[in-house]
């Protein structure tokens, strides 16, 4: 670890410089020796750090999200060039050249923090060493090895033995307890961090290899920390820990403001957008809530089933979004339902279907429709004619009505018989 830490000797004189500053500022509040004003300094350096990776942060999850809505097309470039080695990352690099991302985005924030973390290491480790690093002179070193925080000094570790922790006069217990506790919390910070991102601002409708990779970070970085803890200095435990709860906090205002579409958080608000948006009738709304109105409505037919609900309820209300991402009262809004077609416009009433009719049921109505119209013709030649030339034709006798004894049931049997050539019987049957 010092290996490393030597490395980024080149930032530890700026940080030194920083924690320097603000420790003048602590320290006339809290006394220069106190762990309050040393441990302070750390926590303000952790915030000035984080306040200038905000843009990186903002960048890496741009491209956390790309990364997720590219995981199906990436998995059949997979498939396609499976045997193509070479062919299959040149169509991988296209594809993030068409779409703009790029996959080491999602890694800035760590990778720009990184130096400071191991500068901040080298200045502790220098401390306990009782060595002058960067800017921090004699005065200011004995300063710092006096400093305790909860009875634990700045530079001791959880695996300092109990004749160096004496010379920083601390005891083994204080040391172990306030460490085991920091590391904790730090795993336990680190765990809930990764368990809201994957159980509230993940898309469910896609399924990818990014879920699976993320659900396994999710339980492999707090043991990571819990290893590598124990050999930090109480200083670089508490600058950890105070970036975990930033990135924890920052975390939970992304979800909440600006969630991963399709995913619970996403669901979540939308209804409160909508309710806001029905009680003042549209109102004002924030850049950001805007920009999400604006996306939902350029998306059209492809929106997601929170986006359709979110829109749906608009129209119900008597609201319409415009393409600029307002929200305003119309009153001939309609409810636009993707992908619903039983739907019509709010506030009339729905078509109703006709009922469909069986087979014997239409044969029939054409057969009726077929006899109805060949009545009409004929009433109209017959009514055209004059009664003069219309022949007398003499009445048929009653009796010649009666049908014969059995020509009925001879009628129906041949009625019933199949067309075309019969099958002979057998003989034995005549």
């Amino acid at each position: 670890m010092d290996t490393i830490a030597s490395l980024f000797s080149f930032i530890t004189t700026p940080v030194s410089w920083i924690i320097v500053q603000f420790h003048s500022v602590y320290g006339k509040i809290f006394g220069p020796d106190t762990g309050w004003a040393w441990g302070l300094s750390i926590v303000s350096l952790v915030i000035l750090i984080r306040i200038c990776l905000i843009p990186l942060f903002v960048k890496q999850i741009k491209a956390t999200r790309g990364m997720q809505t590219l995981q199906p097309e990436m998995k059949k470039i997979q498939e396609r060039y499976k045997n193509d080695k070479q062919r299959q990352s040149e169509e991988m690099m296209k594809l993030y050249k068409e779409t703009g991302t790029n996959p080491l985005s999602s890694c800035l924030p760590i990778l720009a923090q990184s130096p400071f973390f191991f500068a901040l290491y080298h200045v502790l480790n220098g401390i306990a060493s009782n060595k002058k690093v960067g800017v921090i002179d004699q005065t200011l070193l004995d300063s710092a090895r006096e400093a305790h925080i909860f009875g634990a000094p700045l530079a001791a570790k959880f695996t300092d033995s109990a004749s160096k922790l004496a010379t920083l006069d601390a005891t083994v217990m204080d040391v172990k307890i306030v460490t085991a506790v920091m590391i904790i919390l730090m795993s336990a910070s680190q765990f809930f961090t990764q368990r809201q991102l994957m159980t509230k601002n993940v898309d469910m409708s896609v399924k990818t290899p990014f879920m699976q990779q993320q659900k396994m970070l999710m339980y492999v970085f707090p043991v990571i920390f819990a290893v590598f803890g124990i050999n930090f200095p109480v200083g670089v435990l508490v600058y950890w820990l105070t970036t975990n709860v930033w990135t924890m906090g920052q975390q939970m205002y992304v979800i909440r403001q600006n969630p991963t579409p399709g995913s619970k958080a996403q669901a979540a608000f939308l209804e409160r957008l909508q309710a806001k948006l029905v009680k003042s009738d549209g109102g004002k709304l924030r850049r950001g809530e805007r920009n999400i109105i604006k996306a939902i409505v350029a998306k059209g037919r492809d929106r997601n089933d929170n986006e359709r609900k979110f829109i749906n309820g608009l129209g119900k209300a008597g609201l319409v979004a415009n393409a600029e991402g307002v929200v305003s009262k119309s009153d001939s809004a309609v409810a636009v339902l993707d992908g619903d077609e039983s739907a019509g416009a709010a506030g009339t009433p729905k078509r109703q279907q006709p009922k469909r009719q069986s087979k014997s049921q239409r044969q029939s109505g054409g057969a009726q429709s077929v006899s109805k119209s060949e009545e009409t013709k004929t009433s109209l030649t017959k009514s055209d004619e004059p009664e003069d030339a219309k022949p007398k034709t003499p009445a048929k006798p009653a009796a010649a009505k009666q049908q014969q004894p059995g020509t009925g049931a001879r009628s129906k049997a041949k009625s019933g018989q199949r067309k075309g050539q019969q099958r002979p019987k057998h003989p034995s049957k005549k």
